[in-house]
């Protein structure tokens, strides 16, 4: 989460981001500049020197982009380096969360689609092991993994959610499965809804589902998106978190309460 001067740095980067358009290429081109930020350690310190005018360092920019990205990129990098940062790296962090932020909306109608997408993707990431390690290999390129995903989701998701498992290839997050949780919290939030992670023994129904959204949204006064996990070890009932805040209504956790009050 950005702080201080850089949470003012990303609002003014922010609004300069177009909501129409050609959004999925801007996402790409934001992705590409963070990329680039990160790998050229000095044209970063340059970009974030606040000793050199906001102008002669978005001209600088100008001069390495022009050309490559779409022009609605490249205002929204030379925003962004025209503003103070509270440390180098919130640079291209904020970049990527704004390419985020355009590929969500360039899904449209589909923005839910791709939450849900982005969630199996880590949840699949997570529980296969010769997948997690074969996309944390460092002796693999970052375009061998790319094409791995790519082979892998091919035309059985959006693009958008190809392009957000491709950029979790960037090391940006500790792993794949964080850098995809903390893209979909990014994709709730532009659509102005919380994210629920439930954990049932077996599959809510439609009416269940929405019985438990209304519920949620409700008690924190906007639409909650649910991550259902089904979890067998839970026996029976519901286990919500959203945010800090935990439910546990399971089987299992009372069984575990009821055991450890015998032990006592």
């Amino acid at each position: 989460m950005m702080r201080g001067a850089s949470a003012d740095a990303y609002a003014a980067a922010a609004a300069v981001l177009p909501g129409t358009g050609d959004l999925g290429r801007v996402g790409q081109d934001l992705f590409g500049t963070a990329d680039l930020l990160r790998a050229e350690p000095g044209l970063r310190r340059v970009a974030t020197d606040v000793s050199i005018p906001a102008e002669a360092k978005a001209e600088l920019l100008r001069g390495v982009l022009a050309g490559k990205v779409a022009p609605e990129s490249l205002d929204v990098v030379t925003a962004a380096v025209s503003q103070r940062w509270t440390a180098g790296r919130d640079l291209g962090d904020a970049l990527e969360q704004l390419g985020v932020v355009a590929t969500v909306r360039s899904t449209g109608s589909e923005a839910t689609r791709l939450e849900d997408e982005v969630f199996a993707v880590g949840r699949l990431v997570q529980e296969n092991p010769a997948l997690r390690d074969a996309l944390s290999d460092p002796a693999r390129s970052r375009g061998d993994k790319a094409d791995l995903v790519k082979g892998l989701l091919g035309d059985k998701v959006l693009p958008a959610t190809v392009a957000l498992v491709q950029q979790a290839l960037s090391g940006s997050h500790r792993t794949v499965a964080v850098a995809l949780a903390a893209f979909q919290k990014v994709a709730a939030e532009v659509r102005g809804e919380g994210v629920a992670t439930v954990r049932v023994a077996r599959p809510l129904s439609g009416a269940d589902r929405d019985r438990l959204a209304g519920a949620l949204a409700r008690s924190y006064g906007r639409e909650v998106h649910l991550n259902v996990i089904v979890d067998p070890d839970v026996i029976g009932g519901i286990r919500v978190e959203i945010g800090d805040d935990v439910v546990d209504g399971t089987v299992s956790s009372r069984l575990d309460d009821a055991g450890r009050r015998l032990a006592g």
